[in-house]
């Protein structure tokens, strides 16, 4: 029997166009059962309930799917628990995949699913995303962050390390738009634009979310 995280993660990414196997559904309950555990001892995420686990963190990880190719290599800044990443990595297994992190406990509770979930061509690293300029230029097609950061700021540190043509996901929560609207002129002069923007409302009424698409200015 499936548990609710299981129920909740299948049925809503067969409503987002996504229909996964029972192996990953398996992986995504294996990954929420950790989860539990670890934040026990350590501290990973405010988010513990199942229901609140299967939309806010895996629901809402999966909408990026539909913007990442097996020819892809992403990187994923600041991402905590392995959010987006590892729930990408789950139905995306042939896209390499480098998450960086500054906080170790939480780079190491993401090589812990890693090797429990015997995922492959997917790295975890503790660094600053400074120091990962020095090693990774321009080396991602597509980088992502979920609420990281100040999206100017975001774009500041991800452009060292995008690859021409290459494009930035920004997800942000539901005050996303005045955050865009301010940061515009700002990526305009560093020489970046905003080439799409999608809403999207999370299952059960738990909270609007936005994507946020930015590619290198075509005159920069």
């Amino acid at each position: 029997m499936r548990s609710i995280i299981g129920e909740i993660v299948g049925q809503a990414d067969l409503a987002m166009g996504i229909e996964l196997t029972s192996h990953e559904i398996d992986a995504f309950e294996i990954y929420a059962s950790e989860l539990k555990k670890w934040n026990r001892k350590v501290n990973l995420t405010a988010i513990i309930k199942d229901k609140e686990i299967a939309i806010k963190h895996f629901v809402d990880s999966l909408s990026l799917a539909p913007f990442i190719s097996a020819t892809d290599k992403l990187l994923d800044i600041g991402s905590g628990a392995g959010l987006p990443i590892l729930a990408l990595k789950i139905i995306k297994p042939e896209t390499s995949m480098v998450s960086v992190d500054a906080v170790a406990k939480k780079i190491n509770f993401q090589r812990h699913i890693i090797r429990t979930l015997n995922m492959q061509n997917i790295e975890a690293i503790h660094s600053r995303i400074e120091d990962l300029q020095k090693t990774h230029s321009n080396a991602f097609s597509v980088i992502t962050s979920r609420a990281f950061t100040r999206l100017d700021r975001f774009v500041y540190l991800a452009a060292p390390l995008l690859a021409e043509n290459g494009t930035l996901i920004a997800m942000k929560g539901d005050q996303a738009d005045c955050e865009i609207a301010a940061s515009d002129d700002v990526l305009n002069a560093s020489g970046f634009t905003i080439t799409s923007i999608h809403h999207y409302t999370l299952p059960q009424n738990m909270g609007e979310r936005v994507l946020t698409c930015i590619k290198r200015s075509k005159a920069a």
